[in-house]
């Protein structure tokens, strides 16, 4: 997408939430959602409008490990690794969806999704998927990587 077509929309996505309380971790939400990073020219947009150095906009990108600064090269699957995961095979699932997943997808650790009860879970483009085994990992790797 051409520079002044995300300027545009990520004015919109700002003007959603004009005069919102605590909007920065919303705006920047919804803009990894539309461009799948946060772009540095989307974090001066965002810190001029929110009144907020550059720097504040950073600080929070780069802390929380969902937002990213550049687009990813291979989609992303992730993988509940909590306790209640675990205990119901994620571990012993995970090795073997790195293997399956090598060049075609980037696997990376999360600690609970919320689906404790139907795990091994994970998430792959917004969606949950639960009770992981082989075959259905096989399945979303094929899926999200067409």
């Amino acid at each position: 997408m051409r520079e002044d077509g995300q300027q545009d929309e990520i004015a919109a996505i700002l003007a959603r939430h004009s005069g919102r309380e605590g909007a920065l971790l919303p705006i920047l939400h919804d803009v990894q959602g539309a461009f799948g990073h946060v772009s540095e020219a989307a974090k001066r947009q965002i810190a001029l409008a929110l009144n907020l150095s550059r720097a504040e906009v950073h600080g929070v990108v780069s802390f929380y490990h969902d937002f990213r600064s550049a687009p990813e090269a291979l989609p992303i699957i992730k993988l509940c690794r909590a306790e209640a995961c675990q205990a119901r095979g994620s571990e012993a699932l995970a090795p073997k969806m790195e293997v399956m997943a090598k060049g075609k997808v980037r696997v990376e650790a999360v600690y609970c999704l919320g689906l404790c009860s139907v795990g091994p879970n994970a998430m792959a483009q917004g969606e949950v998927y639960a009770h992981l085994d082989e075959a259905a990992v096989h399945e979303l790797i094929a899926g999200v990587s067409a």
